[in-house]
């Protein structure tokens, strides 16, 4: 599994990190995501899984 951000539909809920801090991490100014590497674990796909329903801004998104 494959998982990116949209930089602009992002609006730094930070509820993917909380999920997945693995995998999403964090502007320290704004507080965007964005994806560590978009190769995704496989023990981190069910996290990534969640985040991406999770956002309000469907801003995630599996590849």
């Amino acid at each position: 599994m494959k998982v990116r951000v949209d930089p602009e539909l992002c609006q730094g809920h930070t509820l993917c990190n909380m999920i997945a801090p693995n995998v999403f991490e964090l502007d320290e100014i704004d507080g965007h995501s964005s994806v560590v590497n978009e190769n995704v674990p496989v023990d981190e796909e069910g996290r990534v899984a969640e985040a991406i329903r999770s956002c309000p801004e469907r801003a995630i998104a599996a590849l």
